[in-house]
């Protein structure tokens, strides 16, 4: 069988895939696996049930989602505390803030109002190894080991009262510098950081002007947010404004367009935080964590600014791997998901904002100015279907093609070819100097993979 978790827990067409079911017992099966450690049973001798945050955010079925992974953990002796619709970052803060055992964030992120996913973070807010979500997976297979309290051991449901309050206060007290006088243009994607983003960049000093922040239910990522800027360029002209930000669905990533209505990505961002952070002495070991996927800009900016890149897998996950493995204080992804690990334990898209627009504030620069830190190489991404994706490493015909094209690029791009995790496909991705140059290497890559591991019709 398929494995149920994916990259980012287990997502699906809700009431299809992702079901009242499913979403009950998979509560029930974490709570079988994070409530047996040596905390929990601490807990447990004192009398204490143990505690899990749940959250979600706007989208209609995360009301009946939420409710059947409440009555999962409560019926398995778990003290549940409901915060409502908050980002995905906030519920991981807040299960490190209270000291919860665990938590669970019901959202599909940037996915369409008809998707939605189950996510759950360990004690601290930090996402959950491949491991312990195959014990998860292997407990609710297996549906035998469940924890079945009695009476007074079976856990209470309560109102997390205050519980975005408290998220606020944490995002001002990360700031380096206020926001007076700078006037921001806010998408919040009619999700998660309706409620949040506007109040923490107006208590910052900021000018708001707010898109997208009027949820109902079925408009989540619905032509606005950081997967559609157009809305967003098209607000900061209008309004004439200085900076805009955009959110997804649950607000754990951030993407930027500067006055004059320009994309600022994740990579550009990452390089301004970067160099802002080496020159006021916080970028530990003056290094930053990047996928693979980054654009070749990147390294080049951090190599002329004295900063070290190490490149990860694609994936936040991996990234805050290299992040915790080496002690590391910034990583991301082109995508805008950006970690700070002083201030957070996974990508947090209002913590990202709210600092690029602190070093617009502290340095007197426009967002153009600081990403002109970084040059973009031209990148295209081509989608080669129907291979063999396994076969690729092993073929030498291909190794060849690509050792040449590089050889053609030297230093002024790169290529890399990357085998999807999930299905039949490679993506050959190619950066190079100009555009034309990248275009024509790429397809010509595409087409030799396409001859050599193209699959026959069964």
């Amino acid at each position: 069988m398929a494995r149920l978790f994916g990259t980012d827990g287990v997502r699906g067409l809700a009431n299809r895939d992702l079901t009242a079911g499913l979403a009950l017992g998979l509560a029930q099966a974490s709570a079988v696996v994070l409530t047996s450690g040596r905390r929990a049973e601490e807990r447990r001798a004192q009398g204490r049930r143990p505690v899990a945050v749940v959250a979600r955010d706007p989208r209609i079925s995360g009301e009946f989602i939420t409710s059947a992974v409440a009555a999962g953990l409560a019926s398995s002796g778990v003290d549940v505390l409901d915060a409502g619709v908050i980002p995905t970052p906030a519920a991981a803060f807040l299960i490190a803030d209270i000291g919860a055992d665990f938590g669970v964030m019901i959202s599909a992120s940037h996915n369409p109002a008809p998707d939605n996913g189950i996510k759950f973070f360990n004690f601290g807010g930090t996402k959950l190894p491949d491991d312990v979500e195959d014990r998860i997976e292997a407990v609710l297979d297996a549906g035998d080991q469940l924890l079945t309290p009695i009476a007074g051991d079976v856990g209470r449901i309560r109102r997390f009262a205050d519980a975005e309050d408290r998220y606020v206060v944490h995002l001002l007290g990360t700031l380096p510098h206020r926001l007076d006088g700078i006037h921001v243009v806010l998408d919040c994607a009619h999700g998660a950081a309706a409620g949040v983003s506007p109040q923490v960049f107006t208590d910052a000093g900021a000018r708001v002007t707010v898109i997208g922040a009027d949820p109902d239910g079925l408009n989540i990522n619905d032509g606005v947010g950081s997967t559609h800027l157009d809305n967003l360029a098209r607000a900061v002209l209008e309004h004439g404004a200085d900076v805009g930000i955009a959110h997804d669905g649950d607000a754990d990533r951030c993407l930027a367009v500067d006055r004059d209505g320009n994309i600022v990505d994740g990579d550009q961002i990452m390089a301004i935080l970067a160099v802002s952070m080496a020159e006021r002495g916080v970028l530990k070991d003056r290094t930053l964590v990047a996928t693979v996927m980054s654009n070749l800009g990147l390294k080049k900016a951090m190599a002329a600014n004295g900063i070290n890149m190490i490149e990860s897998k694609v994936g936040d996950r991996y990234v805050l791997e290299e992040l915790d493995a080496h002690g590391l204080s910034l990583g991301g992804e082109q995508s805008g998901h950006v970690i700070m690990t002083k201030f957070a334990t996974t990508g947090d898209g209002i913590l990202t904002g709210l600092h690029i627009v602190a070093e617009m504030a502290r340095t007197g620069k426009t967002l153009a100015e600081l990403a002109s830190v970084m040059k973009v190489f031209p990148q295209i991404l081509v989608n080669v279907r129907g291979v063999d994706h396994h076969a690729l490493d092993g073929d030498v015909v291909i190794a060849q093609a690509v050792r040449d094209a590089e050889t053609e690029l030297g230093d002024t791009g790169r290529v890399l070819l990357r085998p999807s995790g999930t299905e039949p496909m490679v993506r050959v991705m190619v950066e190079a100097a100009d555009q034309p140059t990248a275009d024509r290497l790429a397809h010509a890559l595409a087409d030799v993979v396409q001859s050599r591991l193209a699959l026959q019709p069964s």
